[in-house]
């Protein structure tokens, strides 16, 4: 028995060495059980190979899905960060045009006249027919008093009626009538030609939205298309603010003066901002 494993031994043992010498020998040329054995191992890799690379893949486009998720999330808020900004920019554009508008125009009429312009911000307009007026943003404590004329850049917009400490009510030309006595009439004449043309403003109708200016000569040059503006008459309404345009002429009541039809300059539905015209003679500086 112990003879017999010996033998078993020395079998195996040379068997392994002569296997080991034909292994590492200089061989051009595998044997058939070594290729069968490399073409299982390959055969069995490619089919293993190939559905690790698919889930590998899939986990990669899975992980590419993700980022570029992650990339459109931040193009949508830089676009919609952009949008945002380029209306903001178009909105302070427009404001800075539209109050360098105004600026210019406080900046004619100083050179025509002597007055103050006090810019206001309209805070409310009273739908009530029997208490038209219009709330501004500025009153006593900024020099504002009653009867001072309110204006747009475009035209005459009415009075001061009513003075609060920080707010002030505005009386519209747009409430003249010629039978109320809460109202005043407006002493007017026609720019570039002053010294020939004069008459009263002093109605309103609400139907048609015109004025009528009363008390004109049948000698006045005034013609349609004139502008009309304040004469300075009257101690009430400063010279030169812009009423509006003449848009027909016709024979008055009594066929001895002529009554024109006049299209407001200022736009009512649309007021934003305002100027409070201060006479220099005031004393008070320009705000």
């Amino acid at each position: 028995m112990r003879n017999r494993r010996m033998f078993v031994l020395m079998i195996v043992f040379i068997l392994f060495v002569t296997v080991m010498g034909f292994s590492i020998g200089d061989r051009k040329k595998l044997t058939w059980p070594e290729n069968f054995a490399l073409d299982s191992t390959s055969f069995v890799q490619q089919w293993l190979y190939r559905p690790a690379g698919y889930v590998a893949g899939l986990f990669q486009d899975l992980s590419n899905l993700h980022n570029i998720y992650k990339e459109n999330e931040e193009l949508r808020i830089a676009a919609a960060a952009y949008a945002r900004d380029s209306i903001k920019f178009n909105r302070i554009d427009a404001e800075n045009k539209r109050l360098q508008e105004k600026l210019n125009f406080t900046e004619r009429q100083k050179k025509l006249y002597d007055y103050n312009y006090l810019i206001a911000q309209v805070v409310a307009v009273s739908q009530d027919p029997y208490d038209d007026t219009i709330r501004i943003n500025l009153g006593s404590k900024d020099g504002i008093k009653p009867n001072m004329v309110v204006v747009t850049d475009k035209g005459l917009v009415g009075l001061v009626s009513r003075v609060d400490p920080f707010f002030s009510s505005v009386m519209p030309i747009t409430k003249l009538s010629d039978t109320s006595p809460d109202t005043k009439a407006i002493a007017a004449t026609v720019f570039g030609k002053e010294t020939d043309s004069f008459g009263i403003v002093d109605s309103y109708d609400p139907e048609t939205g015109k004025l009528f200016m009363s008390k004109i000569s049948e000698h006045d040059p005034l013609t349609k298309g004139d502008t009309i503006i304040t004469s300075g008459l009257g101690n009430v309404f400063p010279r030169g603010m812009v009423i509006g345009t003449v848009d027909s002429s016709q024979v008055g009541d009594f066929g001895l003066t002529y009554t024109a039809t006049i299209t407001p300059a200022a736009d009512f539905d649309h007021l934003t901002e305002v100027f409070v015209v201060q006479p220099a003679e005031t004393g008070e500086s320009d705000k």
